[in-house]
């Protein structure tokens, strides 16, 4: 689960390159932006089925969090 959420992580993002840090504040990024998220909420529904509200959304900050919020609503 990790490595296909981190590898969807960093495709939202454009973050090929990169090394991804579950500790990493993902608001943080030079490319997060609005696009980077809806890039990556559109992600989340396509590879996991999961839809997660802004509200929801916005009380996460690293990339274990919502990672573990993404396990959490996975059908």
């Amino acid at each position: 689960m990790e490595e296909k959420f981190i590898k969807a992580f960093k495709e939202a993002l454009e973050l090929e390159d990169r090394t991804i840090d579950l500790t990493d504040t993902f608001r943080d990024y030079e490319e997060w932006d609005s696009l980077g998220h809806l890039s990556l909420i559109a992600i989340l529904d396509e590879e996991f089925g999961v839809v997660i509200e802004q509200a929801e959304f916005n009380k996460l900050s690293t990339v274990g969090e919502l990672m573990v919020e993404v396990k959490k609503r996975m059908v």
